[in-house]
């Protein structure tokens, strides 16, 4: 895949291809599952992933946080990218980290 890819992107490739309206809770209890699982590997101190090697780290954890919480969004109707600059206005008024919401990415810091 060419360019970034953006939570929309997310979003619609979930859907197309696991998006199940009636099972909200039990896509709810997976993604608490899957928090356990993540907090499982940061207790424990899992290595992270070397080169494609994602199997039992904390990468491949994070990616199964992400990707319930983004079926759980499809599946209330849930636009994140038109809240996230919402939310992180809010989030910036209370905490003001100094850094904006929609600031050019070139000046932020890699991962």
């Amino acid at each position: 895949m060419e360019g970034s890819i953006t939570v929309a992107y997310l979003q619609r490739y979930i859907r197309s291809k696991d998006h199940n309206p009636g099972h909200e809770m039990d896509y709810f209890l997976k993604l608490i599952e899957e928090v356990g699982e993540l907090s499982s590997m940061i207790y424990s101190g899992a290595p992270h992933a070397r080169g494609d090697q994602i199997k039992g780290t904390i990468e491949e954890e994070l990616w199964d946080v992400l990707y319930y919480t983004l079926a759980l969004a499809n599946l209330y109707g849930v636009d994140l990218e038109r809240w996230i600059p919402v939310k992180e206005a809010i989030n910036n008024q209370r905490y003001n980290p100094g850094v904006q919401f929609g600031e050019e990415l070139a000046s932020l810091p890699k991962p």
